[in-house]
């Protein structure tokens, strides 16, 4: 994916920044490749620009949210009981760190947590996915992010409703 100065983009690992320049650079004894510079709030990374780019994507368009509001509230994915296994599976879902994974993510490690409280490692990828997407979200839709907060809770108690009753 080719990205343009002042892009606004989001890395799985990082969050959100936004594209400073393309620069060549070699780095450690590597070869020199061309690189993006993105500045992130807390500070800057390097991504290859060619290849797959470290999973660096776009930040989300305000107008696709609406596809991620009825994620949110749609019937979660059952999860593995085995906390190591579910542990596993929700690790390897939120890898590429699409928006789509993480809101999956949330509702079902959230629903899982109705009906049985979540181990220390689940409930630490829950909120690390919460604060990613309330980034993300808060970032597209031009919101604050407790306002985002409050908006995924409502999804995913208007969620459970629907597939509780």
């Amino acid at each position: 994916m080719t990205f343009e100065i002042h892009d606004r983009v989001v890395h799985p690992s990082h969050g959100i920044g936004t594209v400073v320049r393309l620069a060549t650079r070699q780095f450690d004894a590597g070869a020199t490749r061309l690189y993006y510079e993105i500045a992130l709030s807390k500070g800057t990374i390097w991504v290859p620009a060619e290849g797959d780019a470290g999973g660096l994507r776009r930040l989300t368009a305000k107008g696709d949210l609406a596809r991620y509001r009825s994620l949110l509230s749609s019937r979660p994915a059952a999860l593995a009981a085995d906390h190591r296994q579910r542990q596993l599976e929700v690790s390897e879902r939120l890898k590429g760190g699409t928006l789509r994974a993480r809101c999956e993510v949330i509702r079902d490690l959230t629903a899982h947590g109705w009906h049985k409280p979540l181990c220390q490692s689940s409930a630490v990828l829950l909120r690390k996915a919460r604060e990613a997407l309330g980034e993300e979200w808060a970032a597209a839709a031009e919101v604050p992010v407790h306002e985002v907060a409050r908006q995924v809770q409502a999804l995913l108690l208007e969620g459970r409703r629907a597939f509780e009753n």
